[in-house]
This record gives C-alpha cells, sequence and structure tokens, in this order.
C-alpha cells in the first residue's frame, strides 16, 4: 500500500504511518453491519464503532 501526502501550509504536516506497520481499512472490519466490530485482546473482547460523523470509537 502507497501513501501519498500533500502539503498544505495552513494545516500541520500530518505523519505518515510506517511503512513496516500493519494499515486495517476500518470499514472492512465492520463487514457486512458497517458499524461495528469486536477486537479481542487477549481475554478481553473490544467494540470498535464507526459514529455517523465518520469518527471511530473503541470501548471495552
Amino acid at each position: 500500500m502507497t501513501f501519498h501526502s500533500s502539503v498544505n501550509t495552513d494545516e500541520p504536516a500530518t505523519r505518515l504511518p510506517n511503512p513496516d506497520m500493519p494499515v486495517h481499512d476500518a470499514r472492512k472490519l465492520t463487514g457486512d453491519d458497517g458499524t461495528t466490530a469486536l477486537i479481542v485482546l487477549d481475554d478481553k473482547t473490544y467494540t470498535l464503532r464507526i459514529t455517523r460523523a465518520g469518527k471511530l470509537i473503541l470501548t471495552k
């Protein structure tokens, strides 16, 4: 995957991800539902939710 940045003198520069870091599309993670996904870390389950405003919320 290639990342491109645009230069806008009115806004601070955006940090690009580390090219060795995995990238996951939140919309693909939420599947058919399109708004929520469960994420498991060790023995805990978290809910990833995409809001109507397009923001991500991760809750335990």
